[in-house]
């Protein structure tokens, strides 16, 4: 199995659009964290909170999950695209054996950058704000949970890129299912309403770090339902992959 990690893992550092990808997930956190931050300070009457200086610090998240969640997708479409994807299951026959390798390369790899770029952007946040780095109750759990957040986000692009394989329709796919429907299940009238949206996908997995009070779900529940999405698909993806040809 190791051989098979890294394996993956020098396909995915050796890929320039790996490096692209990244980079554009740090460039739009910290780049909209410090615009919002320098917005919020001008505009501030007083002293901000530690948290909401965070908060406005990780405004950019959601367009950083959309770049993860399209790497995800690559990480496996890409070798649908060039037919390298026959390449590596001549080498390794055992498909799920595959999948599991890009799992957890693709998965320490995303933790990685972005807890270090969540942690730079609250601290750069926080110090324009004029806010002590890391200070006020809740400020250390917020970053952790924006950094698995954005992994979980990661990995629901992986497995619909192995559900889909396809790389313009699974990186709709994620957008729509992480953007656009969360939105659209929040319009909707009524207690079961309310109660259908806290259970979509992004909606439940945001509560481990923005933690809202009109939602039915906890921080650590609403990221258990989200991972309960990105499973659902995932193991729906592979049980494809081992059914399809390649």
């Amino acid at each position: 199995m190791m051989n098979v990690i890294r394996s993956e893992w020098t396909k995915i550092r050796s890929v320039r659009s790996t490096v692209w990808t990244l980079a554009t997930t740090v460039l739009l956190m910290l780049g909209l964290g410090i615009l919002i931050s320098i917005a919020t300070v001008t505009n501030a009457k007083g002293p901000i909170a530690p948290v909401s200086a965070a908060g406005n610090a990780l405004s950019g998240i959601q367009f950083a999950t959309v770049a993860l969640a399209a790497l995800g997708v690559i990480v496996i479409s890409s070798e649908y695209r060039t037919g390298a994807i026959r390449v590596s299951l001549m080498a390794v026959p055992e498909r799920l054996k595959l999948l599991t390798a890009k799992i957890v390369v693709f998965t320490a790899l995303t933790l990685v950058v972005s807890l270090v770029t969540v942690t730079v952007t609250v601290t750069v946040g926080q110090l324009i704000m004029k806010v002590t780095p890391f200070s006020g109750d809740g400020v250390p759990m917020m970053v952790v949970g924006a950094a698995l957040f954005l992994t979980a986000c990661g990995l629901f692009g992986l497995a619909l890129g192995t559900l889909i394989r396809h790389t313009p329709g699974a990186i709709v796919s994620a957008i729509a299912l992480m953007l656009i429907v969360p939105g659209l299940m929040s319009a909707l009238p009524g207690v079961w309403g309310e109660t259908i949206s806290d259970y979509v996908t992004t909606n439940a997995g945001m509560q481990i770090f923005v933690q809202r009070e009109n939602i039915s779900l906890g921080p650590w529940a609403g990221y258990g339902v989200y991972l309960a999405w990105v499973a659902v698909v995932m193991i729906a993806g592979a049980v494809l992959l081992r059914r399809r040809d390649a």
